[in-house]
Parts: C-alpha cells; sequence; structure tokens
C-alpha cells in the first residue's frame, strides 16, 4: 500500500511538471477557492484567459472535478494559493 501511494505521488508530481508558471499559479488560486473573475482581477488578465487557463491544468493534471484537483494539490503539499 505505501509502495503505491508513493507510486500515485510520484505520477502527481509529474504531472504537476508539466503546468507552466501561469497554470501552477491559476492552480494554487482554484484550489484555494477563488472565483475565475477573482483570478483574473489578481493576475491581471482577462476572465477567459484564466478559463482557457483552468482548463489546461484541470487536462494536464488529469483531474475530472474540482474536489479531485483540490485533493490532488493537498497530495503535493501545494499551499492555498501559491504562486
Amino acid at each position: 500500500m505505501w509502495r503505491r501511494q508513493q507510486s500515485e505521488l510520484g505520477e502527481l508530481r509529474q504531472r504537476y511538471e508539466l503546468l507552466t508558471a501561469r497554470e501552477r499559479e491559476v492552480l494554487g488560486l482554484v484550489v484555494s477557492g477563488m472565483l475565475n473573475k477573482q483570478i483574473a482581477f489578481d493576475l491581471g488578465t482577462s476572465e477567459i484567459t484564466v478559463k482557457i487557463q483552468r482548463g489546461h491544468v484541470m487536462r494536464k493534471m488529469q483531474a475530472e472535478s474540482l474536489a479531485e484537483l483540490v485533493r490532488m494539490a493537498a497530495k503535493l503539499e501545494l499551499s492555498p494559493g501559491k504562486k
């Protein structure tokens, strides 16, 4: 069981490494509970751009829901709102 958990964590880390710096920022803000509009304001970009980046994050992390993405971030020990 421990070995399987380590393998899963390794896979998650590999997926996280595929994210661009901006996608990592968006991931941190999304899992902290911010809305796309708030994230766009924070990052000085448009809401549409945030939606696209959020979609890239979901696809690259292979998350089927926001809840699953939050669990992944917790496993990776990402602090909420990490930029």
